[in-house]
């Protein structure tokens, strides 16, 4: 594919969610990245734009705010200000980190909406969906739960049960409730408005499969694959009253759906740091706009937002979306509700100043095309193996042998050996593979290849011995020292879209103002006599107790999840005696029990309830085998609906207890009884 050249760059970072704080797999999936690729385009005098926010509408900001008894502003503003402040702290360079509760959002947004409703590129639907008559509103996925009809966890949401972690819709749910209210919700038909998708499959067609094939495969896979199953209309509104309000008449108590909205956020964003000339950086043909995302996110940026750009028809397309996979943690999925994370905040005050060791870290483990993993012990090996005992050592013995024979002054470079010349010739390379691999978003190899620049200073100084020339040679030691003090400026420039902070420090010891791109691969970027900094070690050795102490604490976060997880649920609201006696729980004997086709947690079980017999399907298969069960006498509910599951109806719950362990046991009588005695 023919070489593209842009006069500018539009970067752009997807919008954490201001309901919590962020964590190394958002640094290392997104924002790292992201920020190396700007720093490298600044410092080849590019014109580049880093645009980051803050996205602040959705059900799980109302959820957090009900649970703490706050409005969601109060939530949104708390979080937006410790996301910013760790971006800021981590070196994350923005030229402008905003939010999508802003003024200049609100307008952007419901003027996008508009002029796609204006141009007829929605269709409406009326479909039935759960409503809360006591609250008076429709219910989002997420504030309806009841029990999950795969496993029985009466823990379950309207979009997925947390226990099986099965995928579900509002309707799957059993004995479903308002998390607003309590009460069972009804269903009501409620008007919104899609895009079509399904419309845009041939130019998605065109625009990926076919002119972005130098797309990493894991995005171009994954677009694929979207695209193989056949797009669906996606609703581009909900009832919510927390969201920009549909901009339309007869459309009150709806708002713009979060990801319809969210996205609109980088032309906001845009707008609000240049009001007077955003419109170049969308617009313009010889703009770059490059989206740094995680791979949840693939599909709204690749497909969804594309159309809606392509549908209001004055916008440029992204050139390329290198989404990354995700960063587990010590070998588990990171969860913020679980609080299995690193904590950007937490970070800094447990190991303040090394924002640059986690940042190598996180690059040399990227997520780029697989989920990788982070463990403390790696962490400590990179920073002790890598950052010190190579790119720090290199530059701590140049600078501190300079200090001690030449005053501290660059030395003159005399007569340059078969071996000099040769390793000149190696660092002189260094600067076309790291380029390529910038180029290509291959920021991984990138880090290496610059490594290696350092790797080739500590071979050089190994093999040549400077400090045994003191007394016998000082001509030679000098060109030695000359020589490689031009590394380690060289050093300065490479690794400081990757290290910032340490090449902040770096420049200030080699006395030197940030050197550009272009210069990199220099043999005389300090001149014979320059006087250099204060020399300082650039990185430090990390002791084993620090890292025992993380690990401690990551054992007390599990430790506490495996208690509290399986712990007894807090007490729901009080009932009447009058409630219960509605209940008709009784005993009855399993005749025979069945695996449910198709359904790998139900049990089909066949119960003699005194009354003539009943079928009850539960959620208990990964507690029983079948035959276990067969002859058991156990409790259950006789009097609930009769409900459809797998094509059974099933009469009845069983009643099971769950341990700490999080396994069911069925509540049974201590001593036989008739079937179909009443539990009292």
């Amino acid at each position: 594919m023919e070489e593209k050249h842009f006069k500018r760059t539009l970067i752009t970072t997807a919008l954490p969610y201001a309901n919590g704080p962020v964590h190394i797999g958002h640094l290392a999936g997104v924002y790292v990245p992201a920020d190396i690729y700007a720093r490298y385009l600044r410092l080849k005098g590019e014109n580049v734009l880093l645009i980051g926010g803050s996205d602040e509408h959705g059900v799980p900001i109302t959820l957090r705010a009900k649970k703490e008894g706050v409005t969601p502003q109060d939530i949104v503003d708390r979080f937006h200000g410790i996301i910013k402040k760790s971006f800021e702290d981590f070196g994350i360079t923005f030229d402008i980190y905003s939010r999508t509760t802003s003024a200049t959002h609100r307008d952007m947004a419901s003027k996008f909406f508009r002029t796609l409703y204006d141009k007829g590129a929605f269709i409406e639907k009326t479909s039935r969906q759960y409503y809360d008559e006591e609250a008076r509103q429709f219910l989002a996925d997420r504030y309806i739960t009841g029990i999950c009809p795969h496993c029985g966890s009466e823990r379950a949401y309207g979009d997925q049960c947390e226990a099986c972690g099965t995928s579900l819709s509002p309707t799957d749910l059993l004995q479903p409730k308002s998390v607003i209210s309590g009460n069972q919700p009804v269903m009501r038909e409620t008007k919104h408005w899609y895009l079509p998708l399904d419309q845009y499959e041939p130019f998605l067609r065109h625009w990926i499969l076919d002119g972005h094939t130098e797309w990493k495969s894991n995005v171009y896979g994954q677009c694929k694959s979207w695209l193989d199953m056949g797009l669906q209309p996606r609703a581009v509104s909900r009832d919510l009253d927390w969201g920009i309000p549909v901009p339309v008449e007869g459309a009150e108590g709806k708002v713009l759906y979060v990801w319809f909205d969210a996205p609109i956020g980088y032309i906001s964003n845009t707008k609000e740091l240049l009001p007077d000339t955003w419109e170049t950086w969308w617009k313009d043909p010889e703009t770059k706009i490059v989206h740094f995302i995680g791979k949840d996110n693939i599909v709204f940026h690749c497909i969804v937002f594309p159309v809606m750009l392509k549908a209001e028809g004055t916008y440029r397309l992204p050139e390329n979306v290198p989404a990354n996979e995700f960063l587990n943690l010590e070998g588990d999925k990171i969860s913020t509700s679980r609080n299995w994370a690193v904590w950007l905040h937490e970070y800094l005050t447990d190991l303040p100043g090394k924002q640059d060791v986690l940042r190598y870290v996180l690059t040399a483990n990227a997520p780029e095309t697989k989920d990788n993993d982070f463990t403390w012990k790696d962490f400590q090996a990179r920073n002790n193996n890598e950052l010190v005992a190579i790119l720090g050592n290199f530059v701590n013995r140049a600078l501190v042998l300079t200090g001690k024979y030449f005053d501290n002054r660059v030395p003159v470079c005399g007569e340059l050996t078969g071996y000099d010349r040769q390793t000149l010739k190696e660092f002189v390379e260094v600067r076309a593979g790291v380029e390529r691999l910038l180029d290509t978003y291959h920021f991984r190899d990138a880090q290496k290849e610059a490594m290696n620049l350092a790797r080739i200073g500590n071979k050089y100084l190994a093999d040549t011995e400077p400090w045994k020339l003191a007394k016998t040679d000082m001509s030679r030691m000098a060109t030695i020292l000359h020589i490689s003090l031009q590394i380690t400026a060289n050093l300065s420039i490479v690794f400081e879209p990757f290290l910032p902070f340490s090449m902040e420090k770096l420049n200030r010891m080699l006395n030197v103002s940030l050197l550009g791109w272009s210069r990199l691969g220099a043999t005389d970027l300090l001149e014979a006599g320059h006087l250099l900094g204060t020399a300082e070690l650039l990185f430090e050795k990390i002791e084993d107790e620090v890292i025992e102490r993380q690990r401690w604490k990551l054992a007390e976060t599990k430790k506490n999840n495996e208690c509290n997880g399986y712990q007894a649920h807090p007490v729901r609201e009080t009932i009447t005696y009058d409630d219960f006696a509605k209940l008709d729980i009784r005993v009855g004997t399993i005749l025979e029990c069945t695996k449910v086709s198709k359904a790998d947690k139900l049990l089909n079980l066949r119960i003699d309830d005194g009354l003539g017999g009943r079928t009850v399907v539960s959620g208990i298969a990964n507690h029983y085998a079948p035959e276990e069960l067969i002859g058991k006498q156990v409790c259950f509910i006789a009097n609930l609906a009769p409900r459809t599951l797998k094509g059974i109806v099933s009469e009845g719950m069983i009643l099971s207890a769950e341990g700490a362990d999080g396994k069911l046991s069925v509540i049974q009588p201590q001593a036989t009884v008739e079937p179909g005695s009443e539990v009292k």
